[in-house]
């Protein structure tokens, strides 16, 4: 399907620009419901309170009440396109983002789902997205791709993206989304580039990080300094006002996909296997990685503190 220009594509591929795909106008296809469903590739999880909620290839989203033991299939997905991000306000409300633009919606906790965006003449994929609370909320991808609601979704507004600096414009891919504890919100993207927002997505400022190849995720951590990831087991280590960025020292060239964090605990998981952990805040970190060096595409931490992990083959069913 020409370039293979999705997330975990550039991912595992790697090296070629992303780029929309002009093609035939999409035709909504729901997911369908699969005694494998566990074994797609997942791109993205969070809690919805006590519940897990993971999205991936295929609109395969999968639902846990046990602490991520046993996983399940949402009944109701109306698109069998890849989704690539999920964001949940509390136990009903959720979205998910995806190919073509999509931007789909839940008020079960993500036993049904509903189309809020389709653009269906483009595959301009979006990457992640962010609610704050049950009507505002952001999403991004690529080409600096920028949307934002104060509706909880039924109404999506383009927002212009002022260029970084020393650039004529912003052509950016926005990989990846994640707040703090004081409301601000933070885009990971290409060329080293974390971005801040303290408006809801409206207006952005850029922190200087140092670095120069792209960044995956990222998480704020208990102390409110910033955890970056990226690119060859890329990990940054900076202040949320994009100061003193330093390099956490790993031995992986794994891409780190996603980190995870619980009060004092941080999980940093990626490619090949990558695992990297911290139990005093991001202070210290111990690196492994699996004997299989199964690529690792998402990762959550349940309240003991206990690794929920997905893969490229689905969930991993032995995360220790």
């Amino acid at each position: 399907m020409g370039l293979k220009y999705s997330l975990m594509a550039t991912l595992f591929a790697a090296a070629l620009p992303l780029m929309p795909v002009q093609a035939e106008p999409l035709q909504a296809v729901p997911a369908a419901l699969a005694g494998n469903a566990t074994q797609a590739t997942m791109l993205d999880a969070v809690w919805a309170a006590e519940r897990l909620v993971a999205v991936g290839d295929h609109g395969v989203v999968l639902l846990s009440d046990d602490q991520g033991k046993h996983f399940r299939q949402a009944r109701s997905v109306p698109l069998s396109t890849q989704l690539t991000g999920v964001s949940f306000v509390d136990a009903g409300h959720g979205w998910a983002v995806g190919h073509w633009g999509a931007i789909l919606a839940t008020t079960d906790g993500g036993e049904s789902w509903q189309v809020q965006r389709l653009s269906s003449e483009e595959d301009r994929p979006l990457f992640a997205v962010h609610f704050f609370n049950a009507r505002q909320g952001v999403a991004v991808g690529l080409w600096a791709l920028l949307l934002t609601t104060e509706d909880g979704g039924q109404t999506w507004t383009e927002q212009p993206l002022q260029a970084p600096p020393g650039a004529k414009k912003a052509d950016l891919n926005l990989m990846g989304l994640f707040a703090d504890r004081q409301g601000a919100l933070y885009a990971t993207a290409e060329h080293g580039q974390v971005l801040r927002s303290q408006d809801q997505g409206k207006s952005w400022r850029y922190l200087d990080t140092g670095y120069e190849g792209t960044l995956w995720s990222g998480a704020a951590l208990a102390d409110g300094s910033l955890l970056v990831g990226g690119q060859r087991g890329t990990l940054l280590h900076g202040s949320a006002a994009g100061k003193d960025f330093r390099r956490v020292p790993t031995q992986s060239k794994g891409s780190v996909t996603s980190v995870a964090v619980s009060g004092a605990r941080v999980l940093v998981v990626g490619l090949d296997g990558m695992r990297v952990l911290s139990n005093d805040g991001g202070q210290s970190f111990q690196e492994s990685q699996a004997a299989d060096g199964l690529s690792l595409t998402a990762a959550l931490l349940d309240a003991d503190g206990a690794p929920v992990l997905f893969s490229r083959r689905g969930v991993v069913l032995d995360p220790d």
